[in-house]
């Protein structure tokens, strides 16, 4: 299933494209603040961006920035209703991939973002994580420490995607919980988490490469704390 993320501030053009741009293959998550974006992108990094620049807490440009920083960067499909060269240029030589003024036709649209889609398609799940003495292989669920070969179970599989993707970057206490169980961390004792932290280091030999962020969540590798 792919994942596309819209961030657009305009209600109604927001409902419109969610609706336009969604399929049987394809499920559209919209934010209206820079924000709330951010928070998205700490869950799961989707396989295309739909940005507009105009933002009620800030520019799209601030976004497109932090995700180059990243580990996994999607295409980015600006959208903005300023058309002079001079914004077409500077989202370009940020790293966006594509930019389209407002008003734009719908199936214009729509065509970008699959072409998008196929250049990239592959791109955002490599086939392994490499750092140092480690190597992720999500895919084929095989985890690596110095070549030696580590068993996880599921939960600290989730929680060393979640770390991984964002590399460098801290991800909140809550937002692991949410994301690890599903929405039911309530039902979850609140030491859940950090005996699955301490079991995921201890398995890595990670207890420097995981992180604690105290009092916010934790990290894989330097924080941005």
């Amino acid at each position: 299933m792919e994942q596309l993320l819209l961030v657009e501030d305009d209600r109604d053009l927001h409902q419109g494209l969610c609706r336009a741009l969604k399929t049987e293959n394809r499920q559209v998550t919209g934010c209206r603040t820079l924000k709330s974006a951010r928070e998205q992108l700490l869950c799961r990094m989707p396989d295309l961006i739909l940005l507009d620049l105009n933002l009620p807490d800030g520019n799209g440009l601030e976004l497109l920035a932090e995700i180059r920083q990243r580990a996994l960067q999607p295409p980015v499909i600006l959208l903005t209703a300023n058309d002079t060269d001079e914004d077409v240029v500077k989202g370009l030589e940020m790293g966006a991939d594509d930019y389209i003024t407002k008003p734009f036709s719908l199936a214009v649209l729509r065509a970008r973002v699959n072409t998008q889609m196929r250049r990239s398609a592959g791109v955002l799940q490599p086939k392994s994580f490499r750092e140092g003495p480690y190597e992720f292989d999500f895919a084929a669920l095989r985890f690596c420490v110095n070549g030696v070969p580590v068993e996880l179970s599921k939960t600290e599989q989730k929680l060393l995607r979640i770390l991984v993707e964002n590399c460098g970057r801290t991800v909140p206490r809550a937002m692991l919980m949410d994301k690890i169980w599903n929405g039911d961390f309530e039902y979850v004792d609140e030491n859940a988490l950090s005996v699955t932290v301490k079991r995921l280091r201890d398995k890595l030999s990670a207890q420097k490469a995981i992180r604690t962020v105290y009092g916010v969540g934790y990290s894989w590798g330097k924080s941005d704390e």
